[in-house]
């Protein structure tokens, strides 16, 4: 007879699963709004770009995993009840959100759902390793941003420099072609740093059943969670692409090229410190980069203002939906 440890074993990595996918046609949309908005690329074709190099970059690092799995709640401390809650509360809010098509962060609504059940879990915030969670994931929850608004802005008045003599159809021409570079580079770094997240969890959960000993991820859940991405991408985003690509600043092939450059090398950064960061969050402040570097008035200021207030809210929010799931499932 199965037990109850192995039972809920397997439900967290088919909740993690449907995680992953909802968190590649949630997230994935931002590594291809770019060329699918300027129309560098039909949507199937940036799909299917997006899904083989979301699916590859999940295999560059597990140090992003590492800081989920272990880095802000310790295994050993929870219980798999507390995964499953957190899980929950991630999912929920990411339909919510990606129902309304605004774009958030499905790695601060997984930290922020950690924190919550494993807080009501043990009954005090001292579970918490906030040390960790100010310097791998706060801080660069503010930083990563403001990075990626100062590199696109930068990069775009760089490029602008050096197209200063060329025709309008030159410039069109050449980073028609770029940007599909520029997109695969995104949707590597993208896999490279979200997939992660997922393994993390999985890793955790098999910690805490006693399964293995150390923080060290299988081979086998390398595998399905970047299958996972890769299907959820193959599933699309189109809500959030039409925010990221067409309401907040008009964009062309040379802008997207900038913004999706800018970003991927925030976001290779943050991996290379482990740091689990929004591509939501990066993507998103670089296209309004890209957008200033014209002139500020040509960002949609009241679309950002939109964005702002949901990542504002996420982690917290996560934290009180994840808290209640947690406190249900405690009365049976």
């Amino acid at each position: 007879m199965l037990s109850n440890t192995f039972i809920l074993t397997i439900v967290i990595i088919i909740i993690s699963m449907i995680f992953d996918i909802i968190n590649g046609f949630h997230d994935s949309a931002n590594a291809i709004a770019c060329s699918v908005s300027t129309r560098v690329l039909s949507l199937e074709q940036a799909v299917a770009i997006s899904a083989v190099l979301n699916f590859t970059g999940a295999f560059m690092s597990v140090k992003v995993a590492e800081t989920i799995g272990s880095g802000i709640i310790h295994p050993a401390d929870i219980t798999q009840k507390v995964i499953i809650a957190a899980l929950i509360g991630a999912i929920i809010w990411n339909l919510i959100t990606w129902y309304f098509g605004i774009p958030s962060s499905s790695s601060h609504a997984l930290v922020g759902g950690l924190i919550g059940s494993a807080v009501v879990y043990k009954g005090t915030f001292l579970i918490v390793n906030w040390s960790n969670l100010f310097w791998k994931v706060i801080l660069w929850l503010i930083l990563s941003p403001v990075i990626g608004f100062i590199v696109g802005f930068i990069f775009m008045n760089i490029i602008n420099a050096f197209l200063i003599n060329k025709r309008p159809s030159t410039v069109t021409k050449i980073f028609s072609k770029a940007e599909i570079f520029s997109t695969m580079f995104l949707a590597l770094n993208h896999g490279g740093n979200d997939a992660q997240k997922t393994m993390g969890i999985i890793t955790m959960t098999l910690i805490s059943a006693g399964f293995i000993k150390e923080f060290s991820v299988p081979l086998w859940v390398k595998v399905s969670c970047a299958l996972a991405m890769a299907l959820g991408t193959a599933l699309g985003g189109k809500r959030i692409i039409k925010t990221m690509g067409s309401k907040m600043a008009r964009i062309v092939p040379v802008n997207g090229f900038a913004a999706e450059l800018g970003a991927s090398s925030v976001i290779l950064t943050a991996t290379m410190f482990h740091a689990p960061v929004s591509t939501t969050h990066i993507i998103t402040t670089a296209i309004m980069g890209v957008g200033a570097s014209k002139r500020f008035s040509s960002v949609r200021w009241a679309i950002v203002k939109d964005i702002l207030v949901t990542w504002i809210f996420t982690i917290p929010g996560c934290a009180v939906i994840s808290s209640l799931v947690i406190t249900f499932i405690n009365l049976f």
